[in-house]
């Protein structure tokens, strides 16, 4: 009795797997065509990031200055901000975008920018919304330091 309490049982497991078909069918994405949709800025001191959605707040098409070539200080100039916009249009050519409501978010440089190249691109601006979050005396500041 003590011998068969030594030994390990043996269990045998059986993977079951699916066969593997020679290719795997992927569904064709669906372009929409949304001509009325909402553009986000969010332009940092380090960076500046464009969103362009439709109304559900389904995203259509994304750019960044960093995703565009730009390296180091460079991302938040204005003229950064500018070639973002253009290659967010671009991407978004297809979805056929002609009218946005704008809400910029941040305190960089490429604010300005980013609302210049919208009109320079020909999409109509509806509304320019400014979101970016203000306290109202929210966190404790820290404590002075002491020398």
């Amino acid at each position: 009795m003590e011998e068969s309490l030594k030994q390990p049982k043996e269990e045998t497991v059986e993977k079951k797997t699916a066969p593997k078909s020679a290719k795997a069918k992927r569904k064709a994405k669906v372009k929409t065509q949304v001509s009325h949709g909402k553009a986000y800025v969010q332009a940092t001191y380090n960076n500046t990031i464009v969103t362009l959605c439709d109304l559900n707040g389904n995203v259509l098409a994304w750019s960044s200055a960093g995703s565009s070539g730009f390296k180091g200080p460079k991302k938040a100039t204005p003229y950064a901000a500018s070639i973002v916009v253009k290659n967010a249009l671009d991407k978004a050519a297809d979805a056929g975008l002609k009218e946005v409501n704008l809400f910029v978010t941040g305190v960089g440089q490429g604010r300005e920018g980013a609302i210049r190249a919208f009109n320079t691109q020909g999409i109509a601006l509806l509304s320019i919304k400014d979101v970016t979050p203000i306290p109202h005396n929210g966190c404790r500041p820290p404590r002075p330091r002491r020398v």
